[in-house]
């Protein structure tokens, strides 16, 4: 009896018990997924994404990584989890990661004048002044510079037929460059913040300050060790290359050779084909492929410190805004840093995000973002532009992680 009794009062302050940290863990990952499968389950049945691959990890581990939906309707082809995409805007912050290492390794200093590694590059203001453009404009979108889609079609980049990296223009690089130094800033460097194709003329200076095309640096500095075999500024598997499609009623439209979608009231310019042209100047803003696990595998090294590509000194300053709030970069709250945007406010900006959170997208359809503080790593690789990048999927999947969505 008294055994029974015993065995009984033992299961039941078991029972009673607080669930251990790891058992908490894993109900909170279940949780988790629950949410997020939930989250991308509607945006496909709803037809505003196509398909997707989302990876998330915590402290370190993986913890959700679910390929859903196409990644070609018409050919019925399922999305996998490898599937290559291109990165669109996804690719500045590796560029500037390369950067970042040169100047740790003191091959180039971020108060570098443009014009000691560019020197033809010397762009005037609308008052026929030459300010001076260093590395830091261009690494944080301070340059004086903009971007096409941010014009009218009557433009002066239209006029001086700038490319955005995103369309297939058929020129080099250096004349690329030309062009952009053709048209007058639209504000003196370091005045204001204006996104732009800073990080195409960035990818010039770094192939100068590391002596070698801009692909070759990235893969020396940032892929090679890290170990990321799918990224880089060329497609190495044309089957495993995600169709890019747009918004569009009933559903998302798919992309034709030459494609123009609307975004904030400008015409952004796609050419997929791009990515397969290896006569296409690389472009360090725009130009290249990759997938959501080396995306990840990326990120968490930043995470984590940087070894072996940035120094700790250097990582810690990705979370700081060097673009104070007013900049707005995301919206109230947001200021931008060396690599994307940077959460200053979470009350502004009405996130459950942590202060000190880093953030970007692409455009033709991803987004992504590091919260250091909760140690959360996300990726979000859709083939739907602008739904993927910055649709309602993107505050719905970062709802769905910290389970403060509907």
């Amino acid at each position: 009896m008294y055994s029974v009794i015993a065995a009984t009062m033992v299961a039941a302050s078991l029972a009673q018990a607080p669930a251990s940290p790891a058992s908490a863990n894993v109900s909170e990952e279940r949780a988790i997924a629950a949410r997020l499968d939930g989250v991308i389950d509607r945006a496909i049945a709803e037809k505003r994404i196509v398909g997707t691959v989302v990876v998330v990890a915590k402290d370190g581990k993986v913890i959700y990584q679910r390929a859903a939906g196409l990644a070609d309707r018409e050919a019925g082809r399922p999305m996998k989890e490898n599937e290559l995409f291109r990165l669109a805007s996804m690719s500045k912050p590796i560029v500037s990661v390369a950067a970042l290492a040169l100047v740790d390794q003191h091959k180039l200093k971020l108060e570098d004048p443009v014009a000691k590694w560019i020197p033809a590059f010397k762009p005037k203001l609308a008052d026929g002044s030459e300010p001076v453009i260093t590395v830091r404009h261009l690494l944080t979108h301070t340059a004086g510079l903009t971007y096409g889609f941010a014009e009218s079609e009557q433009g002066p980049y239209h006029k001086a037929g700038v490319s955005d990296g995103l369309d297939e223009s058929g020129i080099t690089l250096d004349e690329n460059l030309r062009r952009i130094a053709s048209v007058p800033l639209s504000y003196e460097p370091g005045k204001r913040w204006g996104y732009s194709v800073a990080t195409d003329v960035l990818g010039a200076v770094v192939a100068k300050a590391g002596g070698a095309p801009l692909p070759r640096v990235v893969e020396r500095l940032v892929t090679g060790p890290l170990g990321l075999p799918d990224t880089g500024f060329s497609v190495k598997d044309v089957k495993r290359l995600a169709t890019p499609y747009s918004d569009g009623k009933p559903e998302p439209v798919r992309m034709g050779k030459e494609h123009v979608a609307v975004f904030n009231g400008g015409g952004v310019h796609f050419a997929p084909g791009r990515a397969l042209n290896p006569r296409a100047f690389p472009s360090g803003g725009a130009g290249m492929v990759g997938t959501a696990g080396d995306y990840v595998k990326f990120l968490e090294t930043l995470r984590k410190g940087g070894t072996p590509v940035l120094t700790a000194s250097t990582v810690e300053q990705l979370s700081t805004a060097q673009v104070g709030p007013e900049a707005e970069t995301q919206g109230p709250g947001w200021g931008f840093g060396f690599v994307g945007a940077v959460l200053v406010d979470p009350a502004k900006a009405h996130s459950p995000q942590s202060a000190g959170t880093y953030q970007w997208g692409g455009a033709y359809g991803h987004n992504w973002f590091v919260d250091p503080t909760r140690g959360l790593t996300v990726v979000a690789l859709t083939n739907t532009a602008f739904e993927g990048m910055a649709g309602a999927f993107t505050i719905s999947v970062r709802d769905a992680l910290y389970g403060t969505g509907n």
